[in-house]
């Protein structure tokens, strides 16, 4: 039994710790167009991504490097923070200090021969939209290594537990 409720313990856990995690990057589209604005078709072109801190010309808090090849239509899609890290740490930015904002850097020739095509302001998506009225309203509480509910009974296999913690055979 006593095992029994340690395999129980460690499933609820690990369950909480899974889902708990967003993700570690995001997505980024483009279509890349050379000098005259004509698509860049079948391509590969060196694209740096940079995180700017409260201002579009704010310190670089993340930066990161990517080689891709264009199709026929010309677009590369991206996942900001799976790319070549060449400044800082993506999981380390602090995103709720101030304002990021992303420049876009390509280099048509694939290289690293860097031309900026802009930065602008990186504003909510719905994931972090839905996030911020289920983040912070956790009734759960971590404390070092224990994690435990902060009010209320745990149940496994019932939705109206009868005590602190009750397992429904």
């Amino acid at each position: 039994m006593k095992n029994l409720f340690t395999l129980l313990v460690l499933a609820l856990v690990s369950t909480v710790s899974i889902y708990s995690q967003p993700p570690q990057a995001f997505k980024y589209q483009a279509v890349v167009r050379d000098n005259a604005g004509e698509i860049l078709q079948n391509q590969a072109v060196g694209i740096r991504m940079s995180i700017h801190d409260q201002t579009a010309a704010g310190t670089i808090v993340y930066q990161e490097t990517f080689t891709e090849t264009t199709n026929d239509f010309g677009p590369v899609n991206l996942q900001i923070g799976n790319g070549t890290p060449t400044i800082g740490t993506f999981s380390t930015i602090d995103w709720g200090s101030n304002p990021k904002f992303l420049e876009t850097e390509i280099d048509p020739t694939g290289g690293s021969n860097f031309v900026s095509m802009g930065t602008s302001e990186l504003l909510s998506v719905p994931y972090a939209l839905y996030s911020a009225t289920s983040g912070g309203a956790s009734a759960w509480a971590k404390n070092g290594d224990t994690l435990y509910y902060v009010t209320g009974n745990v149940g496994i296999g019932t939705s109206s537990p009868q005590g602190e913690f009750h397992v429904n055979n």
